[in-house]
């Protein structure tokens, strides 16, 4: 007799990798993540893997405009991490150091206003830009989109919902509530990129990505809010199982060599990945799955605010030539800018 129970799961693993060919993110050549390269949130892969897929979560009414320019959303999805290392100003957007307002065994979540002038009024706007902004910016970027969506500015409805899908992903992921954001206080450096970066590089073709339907948002701030406490309560279970790991893992087996391009480079090893993973019980999944149908919910929440225009009236409209030189000349300052603010190095 037929295991129908095998029959389905494996059904189910080709249809998913048949949506990953239609809609898998072209970064092959970018960003290989290795343990000692400056990392971005989520690493490039994973940023553009978020943007993309959230499309696929929206309403018919949304989905032809944004299928349409998949390649943009997907490519720009990073746009936010080139500017984070080379413009002042840009990096405290991502993260938000929230044990910093720990002190005395308190609270952070209860001792931070959620409203921005409340925070400032309390802190100061400078403390807060020092220890970041992201749930705050997430909500910035929204009014923005939803601005953009009420003018059909074909332009800027691309460029802010690329950019708000990644300081999304940023907040949904753990070391960046932290001010030990690459393990440096606990003598784990490279921990970032391995949590966001190694292991997003080589299991991602093996996630499940379908997240459902994106949802109307009544609060976006409490929403960011959120979605930084529960990345925050990760914390500790992303550092203390690494830790332990590598205690009783063989130093000698913790790493390896690998070939890119000219250079040999130094990574986290796959069996070092695949045991962390085991101890983080699909941790990093669920919060790429939840990045995702976050940023769907949140460019829905905009378009839905904005009135819900038409945007079938703006396909077959491509992005700016002003637009796309912009961009290009922003790549080009990321490539030989020295990088500014917070970075995750080694």
């Amino acid at each position: 007799m037929v295991n129908w129970l095998i029959l389905l799961k494996f059904k189910k693993k080709l249809f998913v990798l048949t949506f990953l060919l239609f809609a898998q993110t072209c970064t092959a050549n970018y960003n290989l993540f290795w343990l000692h390269a400056n990392s971005g949130l989520w690493g490039f892969f994973g940023h553009k893997r978020i943007n993309r897929v959230a499309i696929f979560s929206l309403p018919p009414a949304m989905f032809g405009f944004f299928k349409e320019n998949i390649e943009f959303l997907t490519e720009h999805a990073t746009d936010p991490d080139k500017r984070r290392y080379a413009v002042e100003g840009e990096a405290q957007r991502h993260y938000i150091d929230i044990d910093h307002y720990a002190l005395g065994g308190k609270n952070p979540f209860e001792e931070v206003p959620k409203k921005w002038n409340d925070a400032v009024a309390k802190f100061s706007e400078d403390t807060l830009q020092a220890y970041g902004i992201v749930p705050w910016h997430i909500l910035v970027m929204k009014y923005r989109l939803q601005k953009a969506f009420e003018t059909k500015n074909v332009d800027l409805i691309l460029k802010y919902a690329a950019e708000i899908g990644h300081y999304i992903g940023d907040a949904h992921v753990p070391l960046h509530t932290t001010e030990n954001y690459n393990g440096q206080l606990t003598g784990q450096r490279g921990i970032h990129g391995l949590w966001e970066s190694r292991i997003v590089e080589m299991d991602a073709e093996n996630y499940d990505y379908f997240v459902g339907k994106s949802n109307y948002i009544n609060n976006v701030l409490d929403f960011s809010w959120n979605a930084v406490y529960t990345s925050h309560m990760a914390v500790d279970s992303v550092l203390s199982l690494e830790k332990e790991l590598t205690a009783t893992f063989p130093s000698d087996k913790k790493y390896a060599y690998e070939t890119r391009g000219q250079a040999v480079i130094q990574v986290y090893s796959k069996e070092f990945c695949d045991a962390y993973q085991l101890l983080l019980h699909g941790m990093i999944e669920r919060r790429m799955r939840e990045a995702i149908i976050a940023v769907g919910s949140i460019w829905y929440t905009a378009w839905v605010d904005a009135g819900q225009p038409n945007l079938s009236e703006l396909t077959s409209t491509p992005p700016s030539p002003e637009l796309l030189k912009e961009l290009e000349m922003l790549n080009e300052t990321f490539q030989k800018t020295e990088h500014k603010g917070t970075i995750c190095d080694d």
